[in-house]
């Protein structure tokens, strides 16, 4: 088994947290409180002189297409895979087996298995929590998500986590993509099926960016951006490709994440993979985990320290 330093896999686990989580959501609110600005859209071949029923007509083919999208979510309210996890952090890669258990709305877990043999680091997602722990130093971080220096500076709702992970759109601070909310979405239809259309959204100092596919509407990436200050400017671009069945929908087990953050020291060489093998939607797991009181808590800072010597 490849030797893990002090840290390392807690180090590897938070380096998820920070990929995905690196530019989420400002501030969990409702769309009434929302600065969501909607942006003039573009469709190839489309000109200023156009009537007002092909302006409608324009309008309709945008609405469709992203319904289009949010129909491709999966029925299923459990996910669970066997995972390779690949971390680069520019000067080497850290390769680990593992598994992915989703729970819709409850949990996302990552269980990190080197050869399969046994565990040795855990992430998990909740609702009010990240929870960390390294089962080889017999090592946790339990932490509220506001407690977090980099979360809270750059927000994070667990939500918008959430839909990276199930590749769906989402608007931030709401639960869940609804016919109504999905005016908020700003889209540009290519008239070549071989590209991408775009659909957009901006939210506060927040800006969105997906591409899907023409003709099945599936998702194949999204860019988040924090557009501050250039302290705090930061952004997570997530691909999505080799869709698999899952029931009657499709999902993805190639998800790529790359991110740019002055968060994490060295982040800006950091990517993430996740390989998917074995997609299934068993229900026999348990949604929380309980540690150990064997198990000493350490602080998120001394993790922290040691991503930048990854």
């Amino acid at each position: 088994m490849r030797k893990y330093g002090k840290f390392t896999i807690l180090g590897v686990a938070l380096t998820i947290a920070a990929l995905t989580t690196s530019c989420g959501t400002k501030k969990a609110i409702t769309n009434d409180g929302a600065d969501i600005r909607k942006t003039t859209t573009t469709a190839a071949g489309n000109s200023h002189g156009k009537n007002a029923k092909s302006e409608r007509a324009m309008e309709t083919a945008k609405m469709d297409f992203l319904r289009k999208v949010t129909d491709n979510a999966a029925y299923a309210r459990n996910i669970v895979s066997k995972i390779k996890f690949t971390m680069n952090t520019g000067s080497k890669d850290i390769t680990v087996a593992g598994s992915l258990h989703m729970r819709k709305d409850e949990v996302i877990r990552i269980q990190l298995t080197p050869f399969g043999i046994m565990e040795a680091g855990r992430l998990e997602f909740t609702k009010d929590y990240v929870l960390l722990v390294d089962r080889i130093h017999k090592e946790y971080v339990k932490t509220s998500y506001d407690s977090v220096d980099f979360l809270q500076r750059n927000g994070l709702d667990f939500y918008a986590l959430q839909a990276l992970f199930w590749n769906q759109l989402f608007v931030p601070g709401t639960q869940k993509t609804t016919d109504s909310s999905l005016k908020n979405f700003n889209v540009t239809l290519n008239a070549e099926a071989s590209n991408s259309n775009h659909v957009a959204l901006a939210y506060n100092k927040m800006s969105y960016e997906w591409t899907a596919d023409p003709n099945t509407a599936l998702i194949n990436s999204v860019k988040a951006k924090y557009n501050a200050n250039k302290s705090d400017a930061a952004s997570v671009t997530c691909r999505y490709s080799n869709f698999k069945p899952l029931g009657t929908k499709k999902f993805p087990t190639d998800i790529l994440l790359t991110m740019s953050t002055k968060a994490v020291r060295n982040a800006n060489k950091m990517s993430l993979r996740l390989q998917l093998s074995s997609l299934d939607t068993d229900d026999k797991w348990e949604a929380k985990t309980t540690v150990s009181s064997k198990y000493k808590q350490v602080s998120v800072e001394d993790i922290m320290n040691q991503l930048g010597g990854l």
